[in-house]
């Protein structure tokens, strides 16, 4: 596979280089144009990465997402999620460290299609700002996109969430859809070589508005590792190449209860 990963990485940069240039007319359109050139970005780049690598992509159970406004709780243990995403969710509107909008020609890209862009070193106030943007999002009808433990984790890794979903949906009044994947098995992250397998994303039952918030955060980490060990444990029973956090993962599940 590292002669795949090295090909892939090649692929990647100069074609999310070439493409930002060429369709960048479409910001001309506003945010309905810069989504659309966004999504054909994803389509195409993914598309390459089944060829160039031969992991397969699954989706499952993305006709199940609510037609309304609702916050998206992605699990985040790779690149992958990040762009593979983005044609299977409708109009996302992904929240965003601010420092991402600062990098040349990309940042351009995320501004006109207006993610939402948070000054983690403001604290409370960005907190207010980042809900006050997120509430009109979902009450014009999009998936406010959020990655509940922040940063990407290893597949299998002990989970690390974060209370700022659970203060969002508090706000919104909106329900939370979990989305549970295995990305992190094909593609470690800060890792060079890309495993052989299949990844897979799978929108999991909503989680209603109404609950209380240490309730509702509870749920969702339950129900996002339950997922997310069941597709780890597919993964092994296939036989794919699994790096060493999620095989240990997988011993610890199969392992006799005390």
């Amino acid at each position: 596979m590292l002669v795949r990963s090295l090909l892939y990485s090649v692929y990647f940069f100069v074609g999310t280089l070439v493409l930002m240039i060429l369709l960048s007319p479409a910001m001309l359109f506003g945010r309905s144009g810069a989504m659309a050139a966004a999504r054909l970005w994803a389509r195409i780049i993914m598309g390459g990465h089944q060829v160039i690598t031969g992991i397969r992509h699954e989706f499952r159970n993305f006709d199940r997402l609510p037609k309304g406004g609702a916050i998206l709780a992605i699990k985040h243990q790779s690149t992958w999620e990040t762009i593979a995403l983005m044609p299977h969710i409708g109009d996302p509107a992904f929240i965003l460290k601010r420092e991402l909008t600062w990098i040349p020609l990309f940042g351009w890209w995320l501004a006109a299609a207006r993610m939402i862009p948070v000054n983690r070193g403001k604290g409370a106030s960005a907190m207010k700002q980042m809900t006050e943007e997120a509430r009109a999002r979902v009450n014009a009808g999009q998936k406010v996109v959020l990655f509940p433990e922040g940063t990407r984790r290893p597949a299998g890794a002990e989970p690390a969430y974060k209370s700022g979903i659970a203060f969002l949906y508090g706000e919104l009044k909106v329900p939370v859809v979990p989305i549970a994947l295995n990305s992190g098995t094909c593609w470690p992250r800060k890792a060079l070589v890309h495993r052989r397998g299949t990844i897979v994303a799978e929108v999991l039952a909503p989680i209603p508005p109404g609950l209380g918030l240490k309730e509702m955060l509870k749920r969702l980490q339950a129900d996002l590792e339950a997922g997310c060990d069941r597709l780890i444990l597919e993964a092994a029973a296939r036989g794919d190449d699994l790096p060493p956090s999620a095989l240990a993962r997988v011993d610890a599940l199969k392992a006799p209860s005390a």
